[in-house]
């Protein structure tokens, strides 16, 4: 399953819920958590409940966000929304491996009650704090439910105290690391929103920066931006064409006995035609 686009919808407004039932993320997440005053909390928790059959009914999978475990809301909104037609959860605030036990402990429970398979809700994971960062690796690997973890930039820059600066490049260790722990635990990484929901070419180049970090998706906050995401984050037509002429270059190699050669006047060899072959195996 791709998860490129990941669309937040406030949960407290109805209207926007229901329109969103018109786009093609490949992940809707109504929001309980930033997107929704304090003041608003009780009302978007029951109006995503009620709304996931519809929700659900697009064939998109639905990954509500949940408040964060130190905000005392989480198990009323897990309570509302864990259900056969809930993909996965998203939470915000994971700062240790611990808050994932709490989190599986409680979805454990709610498995039971619902009739639904041990394990069936996966995680979607929040890191936004130094102390997070210092334990990705443990978090992405705290639990076989964890399907991504995504960076949360606005969030580590005020945990940090640091100034969100429009290249990133306060932010490039931490994304790093959070991919590369990912990776190694072979979880995907989602990329922080883009804020500027009309910039096109912004969002184009921001998602390059992301997917070359090894993000392999994004979050959206405005429908317009899921194309600009899901373009992003799948190979390209010249991508595909040049994987096509490693692998092709490599094969003819290997039929004289030569373990590499050379295309475009690079170096082809193993790992070269590895990451080229798996490009091809996400498109075909």
């Amino acid at each position: 399953m791709h998860f490129r686009s990941l669309l937040f919808v406030p949960g407290n407004k109805e209207s926007m819920l229901r329109k969103a039932m018109n786009f093609r993320p490949d992940a809707l997440v109504p929001d309980m958590e930033d997107s929704v005053p304090d003041a608003e909390k009780a009302n978007a928790r029951n109006t995503i409940a009620a709304l996931l059959p519809d929700l659900a009914g697009t064939g998109i999978p639905v990954i509500p966000r949940v408040n964060a475990l130190d905000t005392g809301w989480t198990a009323d909104d897990l309570d509302a929304v864990v259900g056969p037609h809930v993909h996965g959860i998203s939470i915000g605030k994971v700062h240790v491996p611990d808050d994932i036990h709490r989190l599986s402990s409680l979805l454990d429970d709610l498995e039971a009650q619902t009739g639904l398979e041990a394990g069936r809700i996966k995680l979607f994971l929040w890191l936004e704090s130094a102390r997070a960062m210092v334990h990705c690796y443990e978090i992405c690997s705290a639990s076989p439910r964890i399907e991504g973890v995504a960076f949360g930039g606005e969030d580590f820059t005020h945990d940090m105290g640091i100034e969100r600066l429009e290249d990133e490049s306060e932010v490039a260790v931490a994304r790093n690391l959070l991919c590369i722990a990912a990776r190694a635990a072979e979880v995907r990484a989602l990329d922080t929103p883009y804020f500027r929901c009309r910039d096109e070419e912004g969002l184009r180049d921001n998602c390059a920066r992301a997917k070359q970090f090894g993000f392999k998706g994004k979050f959206a906050i405005h429908p317009a931006q899921i194309e600009g995401i899901n373009q992003s984050f799948s190979p390209s037509e010249s991508e595909i064409e040049y994987a096509r002429r490693v692998v092709t270059a490599f094969e003819e190699a290997e039929r004289v006995g030569r373990g590499s050669t050379s295309l475009d006047g690079k170096v082809i060899d193993v790992p070269v035609v590895k990451r080229a072959r798996a490009l091809l195996e996400k498109v075909y």
